[in-house]
């Protein structure tokens, strides 16, 4: 079953003075399906890739830039095969290509909060190596939904480590010949997170092998919907640097 780039439960208010920008709803064909929007080097993706398997709409906007902080937020209600991922709709940003072992550091933060009616779906952030590696932290589990796993469904945790003060269990799987590691927050979802990307790497690099000379290809956070309906993930604060 797959699941996953930040991925909550106190309402938000904004007070921001920047214009918002909506990307379009998906209708009865595939017209807006793919749709993006950018500010600030941040480009929120609707990527409805799996819309196919299901029936709904989804809705999403850039609410505030704040120096490098981006507010937005997906509103989205889906139905029909409920193991078949419906979206994966996320922020891009911006970042330096270089092999895992050049990086010191790639701290981000996150805040938001998640509404919705039988929510089945996460939020996680995606930093993707090549064609061989995808490291998934999942800050958000709403639903019974898991992670690719090697030992099937429920998946059992490889191990359990502690990073950056957060306890996950780690889930190994494969997507094709791509490797996944699926770090999950144990303690349910959360609706604060800051922390180190780096720390995930350097875990991996000394307990599974995970080789140095890996070049780092994208930073992606979102949130990969399955089915519900009325839901609504609200980002007030997002940022990674």
């Amino acid at each position: 079953m797959l699941t996953q780039s930040f991925a909550f439960a106190l309402l938000l208010v904004y007070a921001f003075s920047a214009p918002t920008k909506v990307l379009e709803p998906r209708g009865p064909s595939p017209r807006g399906q793919y749709t993006s929007i950018s500010t600030g080097g941040h480009t929120v993706y609707a990527n409805q890739w799996g819309a196919s398997t299901g029936t709904g709409s989804q809705c999403s906007q850039i609410d505030a830039l704040t120096g490098t902080s981006l507010a937005w937020t997906t509103t989205w209600s889906w139905s029909g095969k409920q193991n078949s991922v419906k979206s994966y709709t996320n922020v891009e940003s911006p970042f330096a290509r270089k092999p895992l072992s050049q990086y010191t550091s790639i701290p981000t933060s996150w805040s938001g909060s998640y509404f919705g009616t039988s929510l089945r779906a996460n939020v996680a952030t995606r930093p993707t190596c090549a064609q061989t590696y995808e490291v998934v932290i999942w800050l958000g589990v709403y639903g019974d939904i898991s992670p690719l796993s090697d030992n099937g469904y429920l998946p059992r945790p490889v191990a359990t480590p502690t990073i950056g003060g957060t306890v996950f269990n780690l889930i190994k799987g494969h997507n094709g010949n791509v490797i996944v590691y699926s770090f999950v927050a144990k303690n349910g979802s959360m609706t604060t997170y800051s922390g180190d990307l780096v720390a995930f790497y350097r875990y991996l690099q000394a307990n599974w092998q995970l080789s140095g000379g890996q070049y780092l290809q994208t930073l992606q956070a979102g949130t990969e919907v399955f089915t519900g309906s009325g839901a609504r993930l609200v980002t007030s604060r997002y940022s990674i640097k």
